[in-house]
């Protein structure tokens, strides 16, 4: 499943465009958790007007932009092992006392890749079909722990359709998905249904029925992404 579009777009671009939408979703304040990945890199758009706290799963609450160079301290790191800036304030703290904050409700919103997200919002995001994977990690206990679940992903992998009518692989939760941002566009689940809310002007609305197996509505009010 491919279209004209999709070849104009680096891998870097589509991260950016999808890492710059995640942030507009942060308010001043909130306690974040950024998955492994894709979703760990909004860390680096996120407006300097606005207070945001990171929270790492690893164990540090007020993680910054990533360190590069001399700035690069190794035993400094985010969920995904990449050395990060520590802000002014920030706390560590063991796995235990990370987990406790993500299952007690302390999150304001959490973003995450998936492999799959379905039409009523479960999600995805652990088993790699013929590929030997360590474990689920931290991902089941935030979408059940945050106070609002985005799912950040690249719209396809290799061609594939990531947002299905039903998962079919192993669910790390059913219908916790509050959000779903692409590169192509952006998705609300409302009462377990989808609506789109934003198109990224380069792709057509039939472009993205084509690459979507889900049943979705067109919001009244339908946006034009910033790409």
């Amino acid at each position: 499943m491919t279209t004209a579009c999709e070849t104009v777009l680096s891998k870097e671009k589509i991260r950016e465009i999808i890492s710059k939408r995640v942030v507009k979703e942060f308010k001043d304040g909130d306690v974040i958790t950024l998955g492994i990945g894709l979703p760990n890199e909004a860390a680096n758009y996120i407006p300097s007007d606005i207070n945001v706290i990171i929270h790492s799963e690893n164990g540090v609450l007020g993680i910054g932009k990533r360190a590069e160079g001399e700035y690069e301290d190794k035993r400094i790191i985010n969920s995904g092992g990449a050395p990060m800036h520590i802000k002014r304030g920030a706390s560590f703290f063991d796995s235990q006392m990370a987990f406790m904050m993500m299952r007690g409700g302390h999150i304001d919103a959490t973003v995450l890749g998936a492999l799959q997200v379905d039409e009523e919002g479960s999600l995805a995001s652990w088993q790699i079909p013929n590929k030997f994977v360590p474990g689920i990690g931290g991902s089941m206990d935030l979408v059940v722990g945050a106070k609002k679940v985005i799912i950040a992903m690249e719209h396809l992998s290799k061609g594939e359709i990531k947002i299905v009518k039903k998962c079919t692989l192993p669910l790390t939760a059913y219908r916790e998905v509050d959000m779903i941002i692409t590169e192509r566009c952006v998705l609300k689940v409302e009462n377990h249904k989808l609506v789109l809310i934003e198109l990224n002007p380069m792709y057509s609305i039939d472009e993205i029925k084509r690459s979507i197996q889900a049943d979705f509505t067109i919001s009244p009010d339908l946006k034009l992404m910033e790409v």
